[in-house]
């Protein structure tokens, strides 16, 4: 394997991270941040918005899993890959603790 499929898994991972929040406010009629908020990241999008980002992560995820040639067997690229949706869950959870206290 190249060093880009491992950085692929990665991102993967992150994406795939990155796409429950949003998936499970928007499914459950919550207004979430999203990129498309006002301001950007702080407001609240609407819930079809957040199932929007979320569908978008989703296959941003898939195309990356996919470019990475993920393998079950291959215990490094499923390790990168879970560290990448350890990465991004620690990074959400630290940026979206913070919207409670604004």
């Amino acid at each position: 394997m190249e060093w880009y499929n491992y950085l692929a898994v990665f991102f993967s991972g992150a994406f795939l991270a990155n796409t429950v929040p949003h998936f499970i406010h928007g499914i459950s009629g919550d207004k979430f941040p999203t990129p498309f908020a006002n301001p950007p990241g702080k407001g609240l999008s609407s819930p079809v918005i957040n199932v929007l980002w979320a569908g978008f992560n989703l296959l941003i995820s898939f195309i990356l899993l996919r470019a990475g040639k993920l393998r079950i067997d291959n215990y490094l690229m499923m390790l990168i890959f879970f560290f990448g949706i350890m990465t991004m869950a620690l990074m959400l959870s630290f940026r979206f603790e913070a919207k409670h206290k604004e």
